[in-house]
C-alpha cells in the first residue's frame, strides 16, 4: 500500500523583526547591574517582546517614586530589587541621555526571576516576598504578579 501526500508549490517568507529602541509605555526586560539607596540600574534586552541583539542592551532607571503606586516615600530599593533580578517594567519617560526611566509601579510589573542566596530559583509568595525552594529563606523583594493567578 502506497500513499501519497499533495504537495502544493508554496513561499514561505520569514521576516525580521528588527527590534525598536524603548518608548513610553513601552514593556520591557531587564536585569539588575547596580542599586543606589535612590534608583535602581537595569540592563534592558527585552522592549515589547522582542529581544534585542547582544551588545546593543538600553539602561533603564527605577526610581524609588516610581517602584510601587502607594506609600513612595517609604521604599527602600534594597528591599525591593537585588543585583542580578529579572525586572518587568513599563518606560515612562526618556531619562538622561543614555537611560529609560522605568516604573514596576503596576501589580504585573516588578521582579520576575530571581536567585537566593543559595543559588536557587526564587519562588514569589506574596507581592513583597520570595522564597527559597532550597532554604525555604523568605527575601524582599518587589514581585510581579505571576500571569497564571
Amino acid at each position: 500500500m502506497t500513499s501519497t501526500i499533495p504537495v502544493i508549490a508554496q513561499t514561505l517568507t520569514i521576516y525580521r523583526v528588527r527590534p525598536s529602541p524603548p518608548a513610553p509605555d513601552s514593556v520591557v526586560l531587564g536585569s539588575v547591574t547596580r542599586l543606589s539607596p535612590l534608583q535602581a540600574l537595569l540592563s534592558i534586552s527585552v522592549v515589547d517582546g522582542v529581544p534585542l541583539p547582544p551588545g546593543e542592551e538600553f539602561t533603564g532607571v527605577i526610581r524609588t517614586q516610581d517602584v510601587r503606586a502607594t506609600e513612595k516615600d517609604r521604599v527602600k530599593i534594597a528591599d525591593c530589587f537585588r543585583g542580578g533580578d529579572v525586572v518587568r517594567g513599563v518606560v515612562i519617560s526618556l531619562g538622561d541621555a543614555r537611560s529609560y526611566f522605568v516604573t514596576t509601579a503596576r501589580n504585573d510589573l516588578g521582579v520576575i526571576f530571581a536567585t537566593s542566596e543559595a543559588g536557587a530559583t526564587m519562588e514569589p509568595v506574596s507581592w513583597q516576598e520570595m522564597r527559597c525552594p532550597k532554604t525555604g529563606k523568605i527575601e524582599k523583594r518587589k514581585c510581579a504578579k505571576p500571569e497564571n493567578l
